[in-house]
């Protein structure tokens, strides 16, 4: 084999050694550019799917964060149409305080006292009964007492009344000196009590006040409830975020 031949040889192993190393680097490369692609779609999809967690919790978030709104929302407007109801009735029993001080003020107390002692002596059941008052009352508690036991035999159609004495040592606390009295006060009337000492009965105006605002009070919260309705879903209206 002479040079030339060596040569050729030589240089066709180079081409196919370079050939072998292009088509080698070309695989590589696509193989590469694959792995690349796969890679990035993944890293893609893995924040796409992270976002949208994300969006999700804050989501999430921002509807519990509207539900506590909400219901504090609720929470202040049911409070708010308890207290004014609320006020409504202590103002409505305020009223009725001032017109039991007028009444008390006036000539029709003193027919009043007689039925209340004669109610009292009643609801004693006793022979003998005995009748604490206001001491600004004395005076015509004492001067009440036979008047009082007629009463008692007229309504309760008894032949025979109690005998009734006045308690002058002890009294019932005095009228409120001003319409926002905060002390121990009574508006009016009596409390009889047994000779034992065992038995009484409150018949107060302070006692037929509470009894009755017990009984009625019920029916006023109805009708305030009704009639605030309409106030406290124009105020709810209001608070409520859109």
């Amino acid at each position: 084999m002479n040079e030339e031949d060596v040569k050729r040889q030589i240089q066709q192993m180079v081409m196919f050694i370079r050939q072998e190393a292009e088509e080698k680097a070309s695989e590589i490369r696509v193989s590469a550019e694959e792995d690349f692609n796969i890679e990035k779609l993944q890293m893609v999809e893995a924040e796409k799917q992270r976002i949208r967690k994300e969006y999700e919790r804050k989501e999430s978030q921002v509807e519990v964060q509207k539900m506590i709104e909400l219901s504090m929302q609720r929470n202040e407007a049911r409070l708010r149409v308890l207290e004014a109801r609320q006020k409504l009735v202590q103002q409505a029993l305020k009223d009725v305080e001032k017109k039991l001080k007028e009444l008390v003020a006036g000539p029709k107390y003193r027919t009043i006292l007689k039925q209340l002692i004669a109610q009292g002596a009643h609801r004693i059941e006793k022979r003998e009964c005995v009748i604490r008052c206001r001491e600004v009352d004395l005076d015509i508690v004492k001067g009440l007492l036979e008047e009082a036991r007629e009463e008692y035999k007229r309504v309760f159609d008894e032949s025979e009344a109690p005998l009734l004495t006045v308690e002058e040592k002890f009294y019932l606390p005095p009228p409120p000196v001003k319409d926002d009295f905060e002390g121990s006060f009574c508006l009016g009337g009596v409390v009889l009590v047994s000779t034992d000492g065992k038995v009484s009965c409150s018949n107060t105006l302070d006692e037929r006040l509470e009894v009755a605002a017990e009984m009625f009070l019920p029916k006023v919260r109805k009708r305030l409830r009704k009639t605030m309705r309409g106030w406290r879903e124009s105020q709810f209206a209001i608070w409520v975020p859109g």
